[in-house]
């Protein structure tokens, strides 16, 4: 029960905002490998080779006319028993393709393949049909297609996993009363329980954790302070509301950096023995919570 006693912390708009995006992402990539597995890949290869039989007929043509008396309606006769040549694996073509294939009308038409130019005739089709004249260099093997429908399980997997932690965070919050404190997971703990309160992320990760001892027995319990309430002074900084009331009732030991320790700390993870503080690639995700001369955390 959200009561004037108790500091609620749900999902963050921080969150939220990269939670959607990344099940867009993904969302967007499984679709995508889905469609060039399924479709867009067999489509390409239908018209690769179908571009081809217009090099045949224009080969072929020039074969028969080699003397120059061929009439339009011997090559309308020859070219009507003439058939598109496709590979034997129908798995890399469109599955509702039915063959033999013959070969297009405009193939038939002795003036459309006379001037023996095959793109010419072959854009014509396309454009009569409102389709692409693009064919790919080389038709797309088995392999090639197998390996979209890998990426696309892969997509799948990481779409359905963000999206379960997704519907999982958005069910989740951190509460903080007069008597106890309960985390993400739904574990409460009373005040009097922790034994122990470690901040060295809390200024620069926005993240907690708490060591406790109950009659039902021991426990560390984080608490993630960017995930849960956040620190933007529009909504009040939830998470450092909650901080410091879970601080004003605990009477354990609390772990905090010092300057001097997280200069050294950050010196021993970067290996600068220079003296200098390297800069954070992440940034002090807290920043935005700081108020003009107030200490990190908001504490005094």
């Amino acid at each position: 029960m959200n009561t004037p006693e108790s500091i609620i912390c749900r999902p963050t708009r921080w969150f939220l905002i990269r939670a959607l995006a990344m099940l867009a992402m993904f969302g967007v990539f499984t679709v995508w490998f889905l469609y060039d597995a399924e479709i867009g890949y067999r489509a390409k290869n239908e018209a690769f080779f179908t571009e081809r039989a217009f090099h045949q007929a224009v080969t072929e043509f020039n074969e028969f006319d080699s003397a120059g008396d061929l009439t339009p309606e011997e090559w309308r006769r020859h070219a009507e028993t003439r058939e598109i040549s496709f590979p034997d694996d129908e798995g890399i073509l469109p599955r509702s393709l039915e063959q033999p294939v013959p070969w297009p009308d405009i193939l038939h038409d002795y003036e459309k393949v006379r001037p023996l130019n095959p793109r010419a005739i072959w854009i014509e089709y396309t454009g009569e049909l409102g389709i692409s004249d693009k064919v790919p260099d080389e038709y797309f093997t088995p392999r090639k297609i197998n390996e979209q429908w890998v990426v696309f399980w892969i997509c799948l997997v990481l779409t359905l996993v963000t999206l379960f932690f997704l519907v999982r965070t958005l069910r989740r919050r951190i509460v903080v009363d007069d008597e106890g404190v309960t985390d993400a997971t739904g574990r409460r703990v009373a005040h009097e329980d922790l034994t122990l309160l470690d901040l060295r992320k809390w200024d620069t990760k926005g993240i907690a954790f708490a060591e406790y001892q109950s009659p039902s027995g021991t426990g560390r319990m984080r608490l993630d302070g960017l995930t849960y309430g956040g620190f933007r002074h529009e909504d009040d900084q939830p998470a450092e509301r909650m901080m410091e009331k879970l601080r004003a009732h605990f009477t354990g030991e609390i772990i905090e950096y010092s300057s001097g320790e997280e200069e050294a700390g950050n010196d021993a993870e970067t290996g600068n023995g220079s003296g200098e503080t390297p800069e954070d690639p992440d940034g002090d995700r807290r920043k935005e919570a700081a108020q003009p001369g107030e200490p990190p955390g908001g504490k005094a």
